[in-house]
């Protein structure tokens, strides 16, 4: 049976994930919900699996508004441990397993986690300070203790939690390689946002959501729970491969799917690409980078379906959408503000500036971040009110409408750089590069990369002293990272461009590496 619960509509009152997928299991209890290569887990399973995980955290005296962590490759496991936390009232903190272990322990310090779900390529990141968070293997691993032994037992009921749209979800982190990445912390309520918008998509017991990208980004997540609100199967890729992410569309009829720019040219440069059949595809979905209207008209000529662009934050605020399929004279745009976003631009001053200037992308809407986990002045900062008193997230962006209200980015106001689908902040690497006891002033810019869409590229000043050569600097850079943020060049300079003030000009580095390049 396929019947969606009742109350799922446009129209109806918040409700939290976890009560519809119990909904599901009663509607529809075989209905395939979670797939991996694997294992394949029902509805009635799932929500089975939910109810262990939700008592066995209740069993382990972790509380509603308590977090628990996960860090380990995306699998069934690790998102039935997520969701069962929810259904606990549990906050969700899913970190990267690509970071150092500084990075790790900041981040498991500021979450407050009780307990790290982790595997055995997460276990080599845990710093002995760290130890006496319990840990549970979820590969079976010597990393921690059996999730099997874990778990309550099955049939085993957790006590309600009653959660309101107010109270926090996940933490999603930031990325950074020095000091602790800001938590941005995502309410109930955003998310039931996030779910309801769903409908608008076609999302049905019907649908089966290819997912390639990491359970701990939002990018991913953001697919993820509208499907299983709505009654669909997630699909989970554990590691992207592009030959394969199209064998498995194909085999398995996927019908939506969320891709980062790098991956759609990695599958579109795929030889066989046009020997796959495709035409499940109703949806298909990009955001986290910059998406080159050329690799835009190429999708929508070749892979059947819909191409939905979305541009916004992790921390919410305003969003815009191009439904690329219905505008392709708008591919160089990253589209129109959702319903119901309110998206301004403001000036250096944080004044509103009038149709037709250029300037920071701010925005509001019902779906927005509580706030950086206890870190209020970052929060006060991505903040802008206006006269009414209206709150705004800050995005960073410069930007400019057209006539049409579509919005174009002209450049990003702190510089960060969008590598793989990852944020990454070029002062963060810089300060890595200026522990190097040679090194006496660095700067880091992206440039264009067709593998990763932008990838950083570091020019450096040495000081007078003991030889060091780009080579033996890079490799000493690149061990103190993660995978994430390396380097793909370094360079050296005599003294770095700067303006009458002293501001680095980065835009003048950006175009010494196109010279080179050319």
């Amino acid at each position: 049976m396929t019947t969606l619960p009742p109350l799922l509509t446009a129209e109806s009152p918040f409700q939290t994930l976890s009560e519809l997928i119990r909904g599901h299991a009663q509607a529809q209890p075989e209905a395939l919900a979670l797939r991996d290569p694997h294992t394949t887990l029902s509805y009635a399973a799932l929500n089975t699996r939910m109810d262990q995980v939700a008592a066995a955290l209740q069993r382990d005296g972790v509380a509603p508004g308590e977090s628990i962590a996960l860090c380990a490759l995306s699998n069934v496991d690790y998102a039935c441990v997520f969701l069962g936390a929810l259904r606990a009232g549990v906050v969700v903190a899913p970190l990267a397993p690509s970071v150092t272990p500084q990075i790790l322990t900041g981040m498991l310090k500021d979450a407050q986690a009780r307990l790290l779900f982790l595997d055995a390529a997460a276990r080599a990141l845990v710093e002995p300070e760290m130890e006496a968070v319990p840990r549970i293997a979820l590969d079976g691993s010597a990393a921690g203790g059996p999730l099997a032994s874990w778990l309550a037992p099955a049939g085993q009921a957790p006590a309600p939690v009653k959660v309101g749209p107010e109270a926090a979800f996940n933490i999603i982190y930031s990325s950074g390689t020095t000091g602790t990445p800001k938590g941005i912390v995502q309410p109930h309520g955003m998310r039931w946002m996030h779910m309801r918008r769903g409908l608008t998509y076609g999302y049905s017991p019907a649908t089966r959501s290819l997912v390639s990208t990491p359970l701990y980004s939002n990018t991913t997540l953001v697919v993820v729970f509208p499907t299983l609100a709505l009654g669909g199967c997630v699909v989970i890729m554990p590691k992207f491969n592009a030959a394969e992410y199209l064998k498995l569309a194909e085999a398995l009829r996927i019908t939506h799917t969320m891709l980062v720019p790098v991956q759609y040219q990695r599958i579109m440069d795929c030889p066989d690409f046009d020997r796959h059949d495709l035409s499940s595809f109703q949806v298909k979905f990009c955001t986290s980078a910059p998406f080159a209207a050329s690799l835009k008209a190429d999708v929508l000529q070749r892979w059947p379906g819909a191409l939905i662009e979305f541009y916004g934050m992790t921390e919410g605020g305003g969003t815009c959408i191009l439904n690329a399929h219905l505008h392709p004279d708008k591919l160089h745009t990253v589209g129109q503000p959702a319903e119901g976003h309110d998206i301004r631009l403001i000036d250096e001053e944080g004044r509103e500036l009038p149709p037709g200037s250029t300037g920071e992308v701010v925005g509001h809407s019902a779906a927005m971040m509580t706030g950086y986990h206890g870190q209020p002045e970052k929060t006060s900062e991505a903040e802008w009110y206006d006269p009414s008193g209206r709150r705004f997230i800050r995005t960073g962006d410069v930007g400019r409408f057209d006539d049409d209200g579509f919005l174009t980015l002209m450049d990003r106001r702190k510089d960060m750089i969008i590598s793989g689908g990852f944020n990454l902040y070029p002062s963060d690497l810089e300060a890595v590069l200026r522990e190097h006891p040679q090194v006496k002033e660095a700067a880091v810019v992206g440039v264009p990369s067709r593998e990763w869409g932008e990838t950083p590229v570091a020019y450096v000043v040495l000081r007078d002293g003991p030889p060091v050569s780009a080579e033996e600097l890079l490799l000493w850079y690149q061990q103190r990272v993660g995978k994430t943020q390396r380097l793909s060049a370094l360079n050296f300079l005599s003294e770095l461009p700067r303006s009458a003030i002293g501001k680095v000009l980065k835009r003048e580095l950006r175009d010494l590496h196109t010279s080179a390049a050319t």
